[in-house]
């Protein structure tokens, strides 16, 4: 039995929602009702897109949420989030449309428990450290007797004040200069840098303090900004950085070649204490005098040793006398006998040379000259006539074959360019030949014959 088709009812006339308009509604009354709220979580997932945007989830014990905080907001931050941390962050509650998921959009954040500014501190100084800013292998070392202390910080602080006072009671001949700026606000640091990079280039101190008195840590942060980190890492003058009170400490502190607890403590750092520098002098001045009694009393004892020492010279003087008369003795006798021998050696070579005058040589040598010029001349007039009589039988024989002794038995030679011809094909008719006969020549033209 076939059971019915039932027909489906056609729909009312009522609209209904695409979901992207649904979406877009939700995302309305979610923006419009909410609004901006502040919320407290625990980052997770943590993103930062090339793009520069920041992704993540904030979270609780019992729930989550997206979170987007796009990269024009995010750039004012002085932290950088990271998973686990602990904020708060005021955001917009919206919706994102493509995926129907709802999310907060993060214009604010900072950190809770330490404190933003804490934060920003710890993050910057492990920063710096991984930078080697911190590397005491790159620290310069601090004068131990400046003649000049230059001194960064405000004129009119305590802590110049205390500088002054305990530079003066230790040490009054240290000379101190005043480098002065702003220690405490928002542009303190350039105010700082300015300070230390005219105290550079002025090269007119041996080593640079870098202070101000105690305050909170919004009073000191300005010692935490990053470009006077570099500026201090960079300083050709050694730095001493004496920031606050003991238990204060700045990332001036950590990049400065020496950290002192104050300003006070860096004073004493760079001057001697003028009562103990006189103990010193005193004390140098009693080993000086202790040392000179030991010298004078050793060499005194050495002079006398050798006194006791030393012999009489007379009979050390004759016995030299009584050698030297010997040796006198002696060369004389050798000197006499040298001479007797070099006048005979002259008188032989005198002889040696008469017999090799060279007058006598050269009648010799003139002799033989003439000897060899009446040879000379002989062979010559033999070998002209020789090849004489050689060039006349040679005349003889060439001329035998010559076309020109034919010449003189009547015959003639005829030529055509200098050529000799011997047949008549060498010629054609009209060219010119030459006949040489034993006298002159005779030039004729070619002309057919029949």
């Amino acid at each position: 039995m076939l059971k019915p088709v039932l027909q489906p009812k056609k729909p009312s006339e009522k609209k209904y929602l695409s979901v992207s308009e649904l979406n877009r509604k939700v995302k309305g009354l979610l923006e419009n009702q909410a609004g901006q709220v502040l919320i407290e979580g625990e980052i997770s997932n943590f993103v930062a897109a090339a793009s520069g945007h920041w992704y993540f989830t904030l979270k609780d014990a019992s729930a989550q949420v997206k979170c987007t905080m796009w990269k024009g907001r995010n750039q004012h931050l002085k932290f950088r989030p990271e998973g686990g941390m602990q904020i708060y962050l005021r955001a917009k509650v919206t919706l994102y449309e493509a995926r129907g998921d709802y999310q907060l959009a993060v214009d604010y954040m900072e950190p809770a428990g330490l404190g933003n500014l804490q934060m920003q501190f710890e993050q910057l100084k492990e920063k710096l450290n991984a930078a080697g800013l911190f590397d005491p292998r790159v620290k310069k070392a601090i004068p131990q007797t400046p003649q000049r202390v230059g001194v960064v910080t405000s004129p009119t602080g305590a802590a110049i004040r205390d500088i002054i006072s305990v530079m003066h009671r230790r040490f009054p001949m240290t000379e101190i200069i005043v480098y002065p700026c702003q220690v405490q606000g928002k542009k303190a640091h350039h105010s700082i840098i300015n300070a230390i990079e005219s105290a550079n280039q002025r090269k007119e101190v041996d080593v640079l303090l870098i202070t101000r008195g105690g305050g909170s840590l919004e009073d000191l942060w300005c010692f935490n900004e990053e470009a006077l980190a570099h500026t201090i890492h960079q300083s050709v003058l050694p730095t001493i950085s004496a920031v606050g009170h003991e238990i204060d400490f700045t990332i001036a502190d950590f990049v400065a070649d020496v950290r002192t607890p104050t300003p006070s403590a860096a004073a004493e750092l760079v001057t001697r204490d003028q009562n103990q520098v006189a103990q010193n002098i005193d004390d140098l001045g009693f080993r000086l005098i202790q040392s000179m009694d030991g010298l004078t009393a050793e060499l005194e004892a050495r002079l006398s040793y050798l006194l006791l020492r030393l012999a009489d010279p007379e009979p050390l003087l004759e016995s030299h006398a009584s050698e030297l008369e010997g040796l006198y003795v002696r060369l004389k006798h050798a000197m006499t006998s040298n001479l007797q021998e070099l006048k005979e050696s002259l008188h032989s070579s005198q002889l040696a040379l008469l017999q090799y005058h060279p007058e006598k040589q050269l009648s010799q040598v003139e002799s033989q000259n003439n000897a060899l010029k009446k040879r000379l001349s002989f062979a010559a007039r033999t070998y002209f006539k020789n090849k004489q009589n050689a060039l006349t039988y040679v005349a003889a024989q060439l001329n035998t074959v010559s076309p020109l002794a034919t010449l003189d038995r009547g015959y003639s030679i005829t030529l055509h360019n200098e050529t000799l011809i011997n047949s008549s094909s060498q010629v054609s008719v009209g060219q010119t030949i030459e006949t040489r006969l034993k006298t002159g020549r005779i030039f004729s033209k070619v002309v057919e014959t029949e």
